[in-house]
């Protein structure tokens, strides 16, 4: 694990000089970052433009929820991102040549073009964040303090392990990289928005199967006082931590089995 950190921050550093260099482009890139993902919320504000509530929630504690979902994707992004270009790899061949290096193949895979630009996404989010905590009359007590960060970072690593298990699956498809954005992309779309406009077979599905849930509308319904998507034990709001554990061994399991199953393209 530390041959694979040590090796991860170099390749990111290398990087983020390469970034460096061209200031002025690393600038426009970021500001068009923080603007394209800034267009999904102005799509909800659109739509509170036409009503007060949506699914029984008003649009601050909805800001809310798209605040921690995008925080918490953007970190996953940010930092292991780039693994879903695996597929293009494992396709073209060129994934053998991170094999013959002396670096664990998933942190030369995270850290490779490693996107300062992604800091946009976060920026976003934490300003939407912070404009629901502005707003809403949350009475707060030492262990919803304590939530909020753990959270946050909590619903990084399980985004962090859906993005290595998506890769792993880029062994068998070759090149699924759109069936891995709609785990990704798609998941923390669909946590921007309260699990009381959903089905509830789907609320089921991820509380239960792929547990995105705690990346926000569990913990978030313990902060707003409000009832759980489903009847859940009240301690699940501190579950995160060991959801995000589990999902993460599980995804490093799926990673090794892909990674024993690779046979190169014979070129």
């Amino acid at each position: 694990m530390v041959e694979g950190l040590r090796a991860y921050l170099m390749i990111a550093a290398m990087w983020v000089r390469s970034t460096m260099a061209y200031r002025v482009s690393f600038a426009l890139t970021l500001v068009t970052n923080f603007a394209v993902t800034g267009l999904d919320f102005a799509a909800i504000l659109l739509m509170f433009s036409r009503v007060e509530e949506l699914g029984g929630w008003s649009l601050p504690e909805i800001a809310f929820l798209y605040g921690l979902s995008s925080v918490a994707f953007g970190l996953a992004d940010l930092l292991i991102g780039s693994i879903e270009r695996l597929g293009r790899r494992v396709r073209d061949g060129t994934l053998d040549t991170l094999l013959v290096r002396p670096a664990p193949v998933l942190a030369q895979m995270a850290a490779d073009r490693f996107a300062l630009r992604r800091l946009g996404r976060i920026t976003q989010g934490s300003l939407v964040l912070g404009y629901a905590l502005t707003s809403l009359d949350i009475a707060w007590t030492p262990l919803k303090l304590l939530l909020m960060p753990v959270t946050m970072l909590s619903g990084g690593a399980l985004f962090c392990a859906v993005f290595v298990a998506g890769a792993a699956f880029q062994f068998l498809a070759q090149d699924a990289a759109e069936v891995q954005n709609a785990f990704t992309y798609g998941g923390t779309t669909l946590l921007q928005y309260p699990p009381t406009v959903f089905a509830r077979d789907l609320v089921r599905g991820v509380t239960f199967v792929l547990p995105l849930a705690f990346v926000n509308w569990v913990p978030a319904s313990y902060v707003l006082g409000r009832p759980y998507p489903l009847p859940l034990p009240e301690w699940a709001a501190f579950a995160p931590p060991l959801v995000a554990a589990g999902c993460c061994a599980l995804a490093g399991l799926a990673w090794r089995a892909g990674l024993r199953s690779y046979r190169s393209t014979g070129s």
